[in-house]
């Protein structure tokens, strides 16, 4: 290999591509990482405003269960203490979450595990009970899904506006494997994640992400497609992180996505909203999500330290050209083209396909990084 090639060119500076770059420069391989944004980290990339880690494309929270992707990340950067304990609101009031005995009170004013466990069967078997009545064996959609998992009344006001803004669709057009398990917690616990770990990192994301591509050559607003001979010919191998029927130029068809639009908002008031982040479950309110990204790294009275605060409200939307992807769409057309084209990927020799959009799955953070901790590394001679 000529001396001024790369062992890797790296498509894509978010978590995968970072993490798959860390190792690299750490056996000591040379990489390249290109992002077409101007900035570095992906859809983890925070701005500062107001003093505050603004994070500029939704929320992100750390949480992971292995201990080796714990380990990685907190030895690039401190992870801090935060637990994601969202709200939901819905009709003027408030309702915790995940569903737990908090929400089951403020749901119906029960106030024990048996009493809850009363309401919530009643309720599934009537849902059951409907679809015999119908000749329905199984729920057929993600409606039918939900009810016999967690009955109307929690459907109704914390899932069913939420999750067809979300998607775009009603319930009764989504496919019910999308719902196929709801966290359901007799206890007090509004920690909504189950895992050993999560937190955020002290700084804000950018210190990660710095860390991780430390000592590797990057450029940004660099867009691969635009001179895609030009880049592929600087290395013998590939890391992909981007839309994978992209890289294929679309011969099995376009996969669908869902996106999202933010509206950011800088507020003169120390404290907006109490927490991090707010659903807005009902369908007459567009956006899902208030953020308020102050909490993520203040607590208690270090939220009134600073004197303003920002805002972020999501607006859901379908994917078009032009727009970010964030969202696969895993209903079975999808599903079928995005196996053919995984499939093709996977007979690509010197292409490495990592991460949500180049393996057209829904992956939270640490099992992106855990993926590309997992991915093979081979120096090229």
């Amino acid at each position: 290999m000529p001396v001024d090639m790369y062992d890797y060119l790296i498509v894509g500076s978010g978590l995968f591509g970072a993490t798959f770059a860390y190792r690299a420069h750490r056996a000591g391989l040379r990489c390249l990482v290109l992002d077409k944004r101007e900035h570095l980290g992906g859809n983890v990339y925070c701005e500062e405003q107001e003093g505050i880690n603004v994070h500029r494309y939704g929320a992100h929270i750390f949480h992971t269960s292995n201990d080796e992707v714990w380990r990685l990340a907190n030895s690039i950067v401190p992870f801090n203490r935060y637990t994601n304990s969202p709200v939901a609101s819905y009709g003027g009031r408030l309702y915790n979450l995940p569903f737990n005995m908090n929400t089951f009170y403020q749901m119906w004013g029960v106030t024990t595990p048996d009493e809850a466990r009363q309401r919530l069967e009643q309720q599934r078997r009537e849902a059951v009970e409907a679809m015999r009545r119908a000749g329905v064996a199984e729920p057929r959609n993600l409606e039918e899904q939900a009810l016999v998992l967690i009955g109307r009344d929690i459907y109704e006001r914390l899932i069913k506006g939420y999750t067809e803004k979300q998607w775009g669709r009603p319930c009764t057009s989504l496919p019910a494997f999308i719902i196929r398990r709801l966290p359901v917690r007799l206890t007090f616990d509004n920690n909504y994640f189950n895992d050993r770990h999560q937190g955020i990192p002290v700084g804000g994301y950018n210190r990660l992400i710095s860390g991780l591509l430390d000592g590797v050559e990057t450029r940004t607003g660099c867009d691969y497609f635009d001179d895609r001979s030009h880049w592929d010919g600087m290395a013998r191998t590939t890391v992909f992180t981007g839309p994978i029927d992209q890289f294929f130029d679309y011969c099995y068809g376009h996969l669908e996505y869902r996106s999202l639009s933010f509206e950011h908002q800088v507020l003169d008031t120390p404290n907006y909203q109490g927490n991090a982040v707010v659903n807005y479950t009902e369908a007459a309110v567009p956006y899902t999500r208030s953020i308020e990204h102050k909490h993520f790294e203040r607590f208690g009275e270090q939220v009134y330290e600073l004197p303003r605060t920002v805002v972020t409200r999501e607006y859901p939307a379908e994917w078009k050209a032009g727009m970010e992807p964030y969202y696969p769409v895993n209903d079975e057309r999808n599903n079928r083209m995005a196996e053919r084209y995984r499939e093709l990927a996977a007979s690509r020799l010197g292409v490495i396909f990592g991460g949500r959009l180049a393996e057209y799955r829904y992956y939270d953070m640490a099992p992106v990084m855990e993926r590309a901790m997992q991915t093979e590394l081979k120096k090229v001679t």
